[in-house]
């Protein structure tokens, strides 16, 4: 399947970045918020992630070939496990500007206009996040969508950030910028560590989902009134594409014809029902008991 085309919405991703940490150095220059600065350093980490899925992407798109006969697809599993590395570096790099600011406190300048200008950027993050996040489910990119989790916990962070800056302009409490850049810090790390969990299962030939699971299961069992039967079953998902394998298990005096129009029948089905699914199946004899002793993935 064609998937070059995804690499526009990490274009997209790439110039909200440029243009959210414009906008949020010039409100942390405006105001001297270090909660608008741990914004500022999200951005960057945005930025480098959009990048990254640029490149992982053009790669993945690649077609088959002879060192990588199953596809290129798994080479999104890295973007999505580096961006996750990114944000756990921006975490600790906003925990420590938020201490040293708790240690030497400083008064907040210009904070009307400082939150427009940051309102402004979350807004444009926003946009991006939902559009991304839209495509990365529909084409099941992970890159997509660890970079669409990436620019929403942007948003949610900055609308912390502006709420805590507010509350100082009103009360006068100076400890909430850094205590706020804290909380931040804390969030987007749990972030980092749920992008970094997802892209490692998939590095991990994790099954596919119960759903799909019994998706499959389902029209397997149209088929058991027939005499057939079905064992080894695994699946596995590689980026966007689906990967399912059975034993199909036949009267043993079936002809090699009507076992092979059973196994091209059922295997479309399969197709049909999970997105980019590729379908191997092995025929077997029901009546031979070596057909009932091979279901583990080391053959006795």
């Amino acid at each position: 399947m064609e998937r070059s085309f995804l690499t526009r919405y990490a274009w997209l991703s790439i110039a909200a970045a440029v243009a959210t940490i414009a906008l949020k150095t010039t409100a942390y220059w405006l105001t001297d918020s270090v909660g608008l600065l741990s914004d500022a350093v999200e951005s960057l980490v945005n930025l480098a992630g959009g990048v990254l899925a640029l490149v992982v992407l053009n790669i993945a798109a690649q077609p088959p070939d002879e060192e990588h006969a199953y596809g290129h697809s798994k080479a999104e599993y890295f973007s999505s496990g580096v961006e996750g590395g990114l944000i756990l570096l921006a975490a600790v790099s906003i925990a420590w500007a938020a201490f040293q600011r708790l240690l030497n406190p400083q008064p907040l300048e210009d904070i009307g206009l400082g939150l427009v200008v940051s309102v402004t950027a979350s807004l444009i993050n926003l946009g991006v996040a939902l559009v991304i996040r839209r495509a990365g489910q529909r084409h099941n990119s992970p890159a997509l969508q660890a970079n669409s989790q990436h620019l929403l916990t942007d948003v949610w962070t900055s609308a912390g950030v502006l709420l805590a800056v507010g509350l100082v302009a009103l009360s006068g409490w100076g400890w909430l910028d850094p205590v706020v850049a804290l909380i931040v810090a804390l969030n987007i790390t749990w972030t980092g560590y749920r992008i970094l969990r997802q892209s490692t299962e998939g590095l991990m030939d994790t099954a596919l989902p119960a759903e799909e699971l019994v998706q499959i299961q389902q029209i397997l069992d149209r088929y058991t009134q027939d005499s057939v039967r079905f064992h080894a079953l695994r699946t596995r998902q590689s980026g966007a594409r689906r990967f399912v394998s059975m034993h199909v298990l036949v009267p043993g005096d079936w002809s090699v014809r009507r076992g092979h129009r059973l196994l091209e029948q059922l295997e479309g089905e399969i197709r049909a029902g999970l997105e980019n699914a590729t379908v191997f199946t092995h025929l077997e004899a029901l009546e031979d008991a070596a057909s009932w002793d091979d279901e583990g993935l080391d053959r006795k």
